[in-house]
C-alpha cells in the first residue's frame, strides 16, 4: 500500500472520528489543556522549538498546552506513547528527522509514522554544524579537522542523541565522503549530548543548530561548519561544508508537529491555522532566526510527502553505512 493511499485511510479515519464532534464542539475545541508529547529530554533541540511554540499557542488558543518530554530509544519511546494518545485533539506530538530514521533502523517499532498519525505541519528546518570541543581537537577549520582525523582512525570520537538519531547518522555520512573512521558516542537526547561535548567527554557533535546556538555564543563549543546550501544569518562567519571543502553534504535537523490517526479533521484544520499563525508572528520568528532556522510553509499532506521523501532518504545512508542497533 503507498503512502498516499494511508494517509487517505488515514483522512477518513479522522472524518469518521469527526463525525462524533459536532460542529459546535469543533468551534469550541479547546476547552481545557493540550498536551504537546516531545519525545527527549529538556535541554535539546526538540525543547528549543517546542516550548516557545507552546507558550504562543497557549496564548493565541486561551488554554496552556503543556510540553510532555518523553524522552527514550532515539524518540521512539514517546513517538509510541503519542501514537497511543486518545485521538480528541487534546494531545499532539512533536518529533522530526528522528522519526523518519526511526523506520530503517527500529525492525519491530510499535508504531508507525505514516499510518498512526496525522501531519499537521513542519515547524522548523535549522541545518545541523560541525562543533568541536577545542581542549581536545587543536583545530580551526574543517579541513584541519578532517586531516587531523585521516591521521588518527578510530581515535577521535562524537557524541549523538542516540544510536540512529540524525547526528549519528550524519556524521557516518560524513565519514563515508571524508574517507576518515570516527566513533560514535551516543546520549539520551542532545540535551545530555551537549554537556558531554562542553565538559569535554567527547571531542565533536554533527548537532542541529537550534541546540547548539547558545553554546557556540557562549564560546562554549566551536563551529567549524554549517550543514546547508547557504551560511545561516545568525552566524555569517561560519562557512558552509561546501565552502569548507566537502561538497554534496547537507543535514538539517528538522522538527515537525503530528496529530493521532483518528484526530477529527476540523480540529487537525484549526491546530494548522493556529501553528501557521503563531509562526508568524514577530516573537517566534526572532527566536527561530536566533536558532538558525528560517519559518517553513509545509502543513498537512504536503509535509506527508515531504516526510515519505525524508524516510527514503535516510533509509539508503542507513543501509549505505551499515548501521545497526544491538
Amino acid at each position: 500500500m503507498n503512502h498516499s493511499v494511508i494517509r487517505a485511510l488515514a483522512v477518513v479515519a479522522a472524518l469518521g472520528a469527526g463525525a462524533a464532534l459536532a460542529p459546535a464542539a469543533a468551534a469550541d475545541w479547546p476547552d481545557h489543556p493540550i498536551t504537546l508529547i516531545v519525545p527527549f529530554p529538556a535541554g535539546g533541540g526538540t525543547d528549543t522549538f517546542a516550548r516557545p511554540l507552546a507558550q504562543q499557542l497557549s496564548t493565541q488558543l486561551g488554554q496552556t498546552v503543556v510540553v510532555d518530554n518523553k524522552g527514550g530509544a532515539g524518540g521512539t519511546v514517546g513517538a509510541a506513547v503519542a501514537a497511543k494518545a486518545k485521538p480528541d485533539g487534546y494531545t499532539f506530538f512533536m518529533g522530526g528527522a528522528h522519526h523518519a530514521v526511526a523506520p530503517s533502523l527500529y525492525k519491530n517499532l510499535s508504531y508507525d509514522i505514516q499510518k498512526d498519525f496525522v501531519p499537521v505541519a513542519l515547524l522548523a528546518q535549522p541545518p545541523q554544524v560541525v562543533v568541536i570541543n577545542t581542549s581536545k581537537l587543536p583545530v580551526n577549520t574543517l579541513q584541519e579537522f578532517i586531516e587531523y582525523a585521516r591521521k588518527r582512525p578510530g581515535e577521535i570520537n562524537f557524541g549523538t542523541a542516540g544510536k540512529g538519531s540524525t547526528h549519528h547518522l550524519a556524521g557516518e555520512l560524513f565519514a563515508m565522503q571524508t574517507g576518515i573512521k570516527l566513533v560514535d558516542v551516543p546520549y539520551q537526547g542532545a540535551g545530555p549530548m551537549l554537556s558531554a561535548l562542553i565538559g569535554g567527554q567527547v571531542d565533536m557533535a554533527f548537532d542541529g543548530l537550534g541546540s547548539s546556538a547558545g553554546h557556540i555564543r557562549a564560546g562554549s563549543i566551536k563551529p567549524l561548519a554549517v550543514a546547508s546550501a547557504e551560511r545561516s544569518p545568525s552566524f555569517p562567519n561560519v562557512p558552509t561544508v561546501a565552502q569548507a571543502g566537502v561538497p554534496n553534504y547537507e543535514v538539517s535537523t528538522w522538527y515537525a508537529l503530528w496529530a493521532p490517526a483518528g484526530t477529527p479533521k476540523p480540529v487537525v484544520d484549526k491546530m494548522i491555522a493556529e501553528v501557521t499563525k503563531a509562526l508568524n508572528t514577530p516573537k517566534i520568528k526572532e527566536i527561530w532566526a536566533g536558532n538558525g532556522s528560517a519559518i517553513p510553509n509545509l502543513t498537512g499532506d504536503q509535509f506527508g510527502t515531504f516526510v515519505d521523501s525524508e524516510i527514503g532518504r535516510w533509509g539508503k545512508v542507513v543501509k549505505d553505512s551499515g548501521v545497526t542497533l544491538d
